[in-house]
């Protein structure tokens, strides 16, 4: 038996290319469901070439065959779907770029970062981000200037992505734009940095109005990793969103405050069950036996998972 690909013995990509002419649009969309089957990089011209059909359908399909492909060539196709008259055709063809891993393709999306649609630079910014190319860092760090937001908070997520310390200033300036998305994807990006300045701007950022901000900048200060920022974290754990405590007190159990036990405590006695939770998952970080009485008296919490945190928590207190 031969061990030949079948899409060789057959010579089927030519063959399905042919379909592609099919008057049925239902018949040229199962031909580019299986020239993406194929695997096989000479499937793309063809599909490049079918972005040109009059059916929105097949054009979605092409936009999402081309997922299923990488490299220069692919991404070549795959911008020219980007910019295709329906939404529904760019949309998909952004998702797909930004699956591309092959750095060499950086060279054909960067220069999309200054289109004239906001939609295709900011989709343009997601796919440069998996690229990791740091030649690209300048164009990202250009588009914090954006007037959209969203080109603005994916630019923010290329330059962290990127974790180059000397970016730390245009960052941490981020955490102050007008819109709150951007904000939050600069606390996200800081967290690859342990320089005091990070800690203090996401200290500050735990006052945003936004308490999504602030729940991000909790979180985002346990991988800071710098025990200045527990009494700022202390604070938060009285913020009105249970969203913002929670990651405040999942942040002071990763840096192991003592200082913070009988704050977390309080919280095992909250009516959210969450809260309990990660209360005495932190105090099990902390292991501290200043905490045991408190998790004791706590054993016959309503909630299951509570009690399976205590009882964790109360196993490393007693393991030190």
């Amino acid at each position: 038996m031969s061990d030949s690909n079948p899409f060789e013995q057959f010579n089927d990509i030519e063959e399905i290319g042919v379909r592609l002419n099919d008057p049925d649009a239902g018949a040229r969309r199962v031909a580019i469901m299986e020239l993406a089957d194929s695997a096989d990089p000479e499937a793309i011209k063809f599909l490049r070439d079918a972005l040109q059909d009059d059916s929105t359908e097949v054009r979605l399909q092409i936009a999402l065959a081309l997922g299923e492909f990488d490299g220069p060539e692919a991404a070549e196709a795959l911008l020219i779907a980007l910019t295709d008259i329906e939404i529904s055709v760019s949309q998909a063809a952004a998702k797909s770029l930004a699956e591309l891993k092959d750095p060499d393709c950086a060279d054909l999306i960067a220069p999309f970062v200054s289109h004239e649609s906001p939609f295709i630079r900011a989709a343009s910014l997601e796919a440069l981000k998996e690229l990791r190319r740091y030649d690209y860092l300048k164009v990202a760090l250009e588009a914090f200037s954006d007037t959209d937001s969203t080109v603005r908070a994916q630019a923010v997520s290329v330059v962290g992505y990127l974790q180059s310390e000397e970016t730390l200033p245009a960052l941490i300036n981020m955490l102050s734009d007008e819109k709150s998305k951007v904000r939050k994807t600069a606390a996200s990006a800081l967290g690859f940095s342990t320089n005091t300045a990070v800690t203090n701007a996401l200290s500050s950022a735990l006052s945003d109005k936004d308490w999504m901000v602030r729940e991000i900048a909790a979180e985002t200060l346990a991988k800071v990793g710098d025990q200045n920022s527990i009494n700022s974290l202390r604070h938060a754990i009285g913020d009105d969103y249970w969203q913002v405590r929670q990651k405040a007190i999942r942040s002071l159990g990763k840096l192991k405050a003592e200082s913070s036990i009988d704050d977390i405590i309080l919280s095992l006695d909250h009516e959210i069950s969450n809260l309990r939770k990660e209360a005495a998952a932190a105090l099990g970080e902390i292991a501290s036996n200043k905490a045991t009485n408190a998790l004791k008296k706590h054993l016959d919490d309503p909630d299951i998972d509570v009690r399976k945190n205590i009882r964790w928590a109360l196993e490393q207190i007693q393991a030190q």
